[in-house]
């Protein structure tokens, strides 16, 4: 299978299957000589590993990273980084009544299409597990990118239900299962999850991504756009089917006056923007403002519930899908969001720095 590499200078390739022993990545273009420790990498893979409270899958993985290669002392070398996690707490037989059924919402029938052969153990390459390896990239990748540049993701809705901007703490993001900056509205999500749990059902998220101290001049004009970078790299992980960049689609409900970022003198080397609908991109390049971006997560297929579907043969029938899954996949997306704006802004960096100097 083509298409598992992603990134131009800073080159990531993922490798692995849900069920498999073990998944990780390559890194390639990584600098010489970054201070990088198993330890600095595991403490971004603890955030996304499952089975930590209720609303994520039961899955028990220790997402335990290990680094095989592009190490030496501590630093670097200049070569490939290989990181490997291991699968410890698969259950394979949890999906044997669906190796004949295709799961609706699913992979299932256009891998089988494309393929001829599809990994029915909870979905193989299609997986969300395969999103441990993007996190423990993106690790390597806000070293790249240095102390400077901080990259924070939170929830801003599930369900119909969305955050008070006006009650907005970027201190209680930490503080409840759902990267909520908003504490009255993760009190309203803790009793609607539970709902969604308990009646074997899902719902979908939007996820937003800021980054903050991004230097001005990363991206080009045209077909390196820094924004087409980012929506790229968010579409690639699981169940998003929207992105946008700063307003996104509420951009089309301003007008001119108020959509425009107006500018005011500010320090020698920048002006001072008086807001940033642009969402820290103009022409596709950075303007050193927060880089915001925000996806939208669909609901988890797998559910309790009956669901109309044909078996291989082309036979219509009815699946239930076993197993354990997420009632809201989009929690576990914060910090693969994350990693992928890590990932896209130190390619950028690299690149800027290649045409640049």
């Amino acid at each position: 299978m083509s298409h598992n590499s992603f990134g131009h200078l800073f080159r990531v390739t993922t490798w692995g299957e849900s069920h498999g022993p073990a998944l990780g990545c390559v890194i390639d273009g990584c600098p010489s000589l970054i201070d990088i420790t198993e330890e600095e990498i595991q403490f971004w893979m603890d955030r996304r590993k499952p089975g930590q409270n209720r609303f994520t899958t039961q899955r028990r993985e220790p997402d335990a990273v290990q680094i095989l290669s592009g190490v030496f002392e501590g630093k670097t070398t200049g070569t490939p980084i290989s990181l490997m996690i291991e699968n410890v707490d698969q259950r394979s037989k949890d999906y044997g009544d669906i190796k004949e059924k295709f799961r609706p919402g699913h992979a299932d029938y256009s891998y089988q299409t494309k393929y001829g052969i599809r990994d029915y153990r909870g979905g193989g390459r299609s997986s969300a597990r395969e999103t441990a390896a993007r996190v423990a990239a993106g690790g390597i990748a806000r070293k790249v990118l240095g102390d400077g540049v901080t990259i924070k993701g939170y929830l801003t809705q599930i369900g119909d239900k969305v955050i008070d901007r006006s009650l907005f703490d970027m201190a209680e993001i930490d503080n409840n299962p759902f990267w909520c900056p908003d504490a009255e509205m993760a009190e309203i999500w803790t009793e609607y999850l539970d709902g969604i749990r308990k009646n074997g059902s899902s719902v979908g998220a939007v996820i937003e991504v800021v980054a903050s101290g991004v230097p001005a001049g990363l991206g080009a004009p045209i077909y390196g756009k820094l924004d087409s970078d980012l929506a790229g790299a968010m579409m690639t992980i699981n169940a998003v089917k929207g992105v946008e960049i700063g307003e996104g689609f509420s951009a089309a409900a301003l007008t001119g006056e108020s959509n425009a970022d107006e500018m005011r003198k500010g320090n020698e080397n920048s002006p001072r923007f008086l807001s940033n609908h642009a969402g820290g991109i103009l022409g596709g390049i950075s303007t050193g403002q927060d880089v915001v971006v925000r996806f939208a997560v669909k609901p988890t297929s797998s559910i309790l519930k009956p669901r109309a579907t044909v078996n291989k043969s082309g036979e219509e029938t009815d699946i239930i899908t076993k197993g354990r899954h997420d009632p809201c996949v989009g929690i576990r997306a914060v910090p693969v969001g994350e990693a992928m704006m890590a990932c896209v802004l130190a390619d950028h960096l690299l690149r800027h720095r290649g045409q640049q100097g």
